[in-house]
């Protein structure tokens, strides 16, 4: 592989000519994008129906990836969806100013390349709920790990902008499938009593990525290792990851509830038994009874029933996801070290150690280490956010919807956090130039919307602690 070695462009010193040069040079490469993302897009469709339909043909001629799984396993892994989420959404933050650098790349390339991933999300998360309702949470989950096995492969190969564009978009579409799928089917299969415990643990395999991420960029930052440049190695690094996904999907069991909505009651009383190994059948047989009679009112998952029997829900979906971004998390997420570096002056390599430390703070929530004001009130927003907006947003799209709709819906719900991700990456920058790279201007406006979210939270979004789907279900159609 040819490797170039370039110091870091001044942004404080390009000339207006180049910036022009620079933008025609974009404004190309778009083109050449727009007029092959179809074809791209195309060929991912295709390969995922062929990956449905071998496994298909595969458990039709009587295989079996039923194993005796401890719930523990099974809840880890299948939140394994979402520390790839956070893994492939954090890794560009360090990597981007060497990208920036390394391929002679514009401010706006460089916004372009970080929020193409956002594309590929929004049609991953439209996408995947009815092939999901269609073909079982398994299969999709496993579609996924491909999805991520290739966009991964293909970013850390890239040789120029339009290249590693359409690789974030194809990773973007694994993003988006993972960031829909995952909280639904840890829903699914979680005891009503454990179900905001278990599917917080999506949000906090999100943190454990972002962590991941963090850290893979510090470890491999001036580490050319055989002559490849160490960007290449911070995203190929998401290969690992994406292989425990693959692994994962192969070994968890189907979703009990899609079992039961497709006419399946003995697997999915195998399910239900292999994961409340703390009750008797008697009360499994309950659970299932239960679910069974929910699913028999159910008509059949689509658009038009979302929006006939699932309007309140949708609309709580949608206000949660987009409120969720636009408070502004993935500005720091994205664009720290950014920030530091543009903002205060700050070396690459020290800007990547302040992500690390913000990275720890949303993770396990400590700021006793942080001496910075800066990073203390980011620490503390982002702790913030952690502890709220985070894990319940998710636990609750996958919680509010209808079995019959629970995939559509909840894909709608996460098209809706990636329409809102893309207006915050997309903008954020500017607001910051505007500002005088001050942080304060902002977060300002990010202060504004969590004041909104309130009222919207209080009037429209339903209370689920402690109760069934089925309960929420009946309660939801009810307004």
């Amino acid at each position: 592989m040819t490797t170039t070695t370039a110091s870091p462009v001044s942004k404080q010193t390009a000339s207006a000519a180049q910036e022009t040069g620079a933008t025609g040079a974009a404004a190309t490469a778009i083109e050449t994008i727009e007029t092959g993302v179809a074809g791209v897009a195309d060929e991912a469709t295709n390969a995922a129906a062929n990956t449905l339909e071998d496994l298909e043909a595969a458990e039709s001629r009587g295989f079996s990836t039923r194993f005796p799984l401890n719930s523990a396993f099974i809840f880890t892994f299948g939140a394994l969806g979402g520390m790839l989420f956070g893994f492939d959404t954090g890794i560009i933050s360090g990597a981007s100013p060497l990208i920036e650098s390394d391929f002679g790349l514009s401010v706006s390339q460089t916004g372009f390349i970080t929020s193409s991933v956002l594309i590929g999300s929004c049609a991953g998360a439209l996408s995947i709920g009815a092939l999901s309702d269609r073909f079982g949470r398994k299969k999709l989950l496993i579609v996924s790990a491909l999805l991520f096995l290739l966009g991964s492969g293909l970013c850390a190969s890239s040789t120029g902008f339009a290249m590693m564009v359409c690789a974030r978009i194809i990773l973007g579409l694994a993003v988006g499938a993972a960031s829909a799928l995952t909280p639904a089917y840890l829903a699914e299969l979680a005891p009503k009593e454990r179900r905001g415990s278990l599917s917080t643990l999506f949000q906090l395999m999100v943190t454990f990525g972002i962590l991941l991420a963090y850290a893979s960029n510090l470890g491999f930052l001036n580490h050319n290792l055989f002559g490849i440049r160490d960007w290449r190695w911070m995203l190929g690094s998401a290969l690992v990851p994406a292989a425990l996904l693959l692994l994962g999907g192969l070994l968890l069991p189907e979703s009990p509830r899609y079992l039961v909505n497709k006419g399946d009651t003995r697997n999915a009383f195998k399910v239900l038994t292999l994961i409340r190994k703390d009750v008797d059948q008697t009360q499994v047989q309950i659970e299932l009874d239960e679910i069974k009679a929910v699913a028999a009112q159910d008509t059949k998952g689509g658009v038009r029933e979302l929006f006939r029997i699932a309007r309140p829900a949708l609309v709580a979906a949608i206000g949660i996801m987009l409120f969720q971004q636009l408070v502004g998390i993935n500005s720091v997420i994205y664009f720290l070290p950014q920030v530091f570096i543009k903002g205060f002056g700050f070396p690459e390599g020290d800007a990547i150690w302040v992500s690390v430390g913000i990275g720890v703070v949303n993770f396990v929530g400590d700021v006793a280490v942080l001496a910075v004001p800066t990073m203390i009130l980011i620490a503390f927003y982002i702790l913030g956010f952690a502890v709220s907006w985070g894990p319940i947003a998710w636990v609750l799209i996958g919680e509010i919807f209808p079995l019959s709709v629970r995939g559509i819906g909840s894909s709608f719900g996460s098209a809706a956090n990636w329409l809102g991700n893309f207006i915050v990456s997309q903008f954020f920058l500017v607001l910051l130039d505007a500002f005088g790279n001050n942080v304060g201007g902002p977060f300002a406006i990010f202060g504004v919307f969590s004041a909104l979210s309130i009222p919207f939270v209080m009037r429209l979004v339903p209370e689920t602690n402690g109760k069934s789907l089925e309960e929420i279900e009946e309660e939801m159609t009810k307004r």
